[in-house]
């Protein structure tokens, strides 16, 4: 689980990547190899989707050794080689289940990126029918999350300047420039980054400073904000502010 190191005295010992190595090293990664994840990894990765489940109230699940769900020639042609295993993004519909899936979900994805595993996120381009057939009549598919040792370690995707997805960007505090960082590292549907974060001049009842999140909108525009607001609290600590209500245009 995780990678193999050596202790320094001739021997080897299992080494777990941080939270903060996670969020910086992970990347979009479609090609996977034949290397099954092991019961080690499982058991990690189901305690990661027990703990999303009961914190976000959501009913995703982990699926193994299926290829059928990334067997299509859409699939094929966006790239995905090998998809064996997948994370199932659902919940029961309400308003807000998009942004809390993209939320939770990320922390399963960062969870698997420490435990040495790759991922990809996924809106379309596989069997939605056959993955649907498998939920709860309730329940509505948000997305899935491709999972398994990948090929390569993926590449960093394109990305926005702090000066279009934020403010301030000069005098800020160093806490608001680390969350606009790690936000500007999460993926995104088509990498498009429509998010927009913000300072305000605000507190809330206990003097802590105000963020504002809203995005422009665009496919996956709430499970978007999701993640990007996972990534930005994993970067500004919770310690240092208080959210302000979202805002979907």
């Amino acid at each position: 689980m995780g990678r193999v190191e050596s202790d320094g005295k001739g021997g080897e010992m299992s080494y777990c990547m941080s939270s903060d190595e996670a969020v910086e090293s992970r990347h979009a990664v479609r090609r996977f190899a034949e290397e099954p994840i092991s019961a080690d990894e499982r058991a990690a990765l189901e305690e990661a989707v027990a703990a999303a489940n009961a914190d976000g109230t959501l009913h995703m699940r982990l699926a193994y050794d299926d290829p059928e769900v990334f067997s299509s020639a859409l699939a094929r042609r966006a790239g995905f080689v090998n998809v064996n295993n997948y994370l199932v993004v659902a919940g029961h519909s309400s308003n807000n289940l998009d942004m809390r899936a993209g939320y939770f979900a990320e922390k399963v994805a960062l969870e698997a990126q420490r435990l040495g595993l790759n991922s990809c996120w996924v809106a379309a381009t596989y069997k939605r029918r056959t993955v649907r057939q498998t939920l709860a009549q309730k329940d509505k598919l948000v997305a899935i999350i491709a999972l398994g040792h990948g090929t390569t370690q993926g590449e960093a995707h394109r990305s926005r300047t702090v000066a279009q997805v934020a403010r301030p960007v000069t005098n800020a505090p160093e806490w608001f420039s680390r969350g606009v960082r790690y936000a500007l590292l999460a993926p995104t549907a088509m990498n498009q980054q429509t998010f927009w974060l913000q300072l305000t001049r605000k507190t809330n009842a206990d003097g802590m400073p105000l963020v504002g999140l809203s995005t422009n909108g665009g496919p996956c525009a709430r499970v978007d904000l999701g993640i990007v607001k996972l990534h930005f609290e994993l970067g500004a600590g919770m310690e240092n502010f208080a959210w302000a209500d979202p805002v979907v245009r």
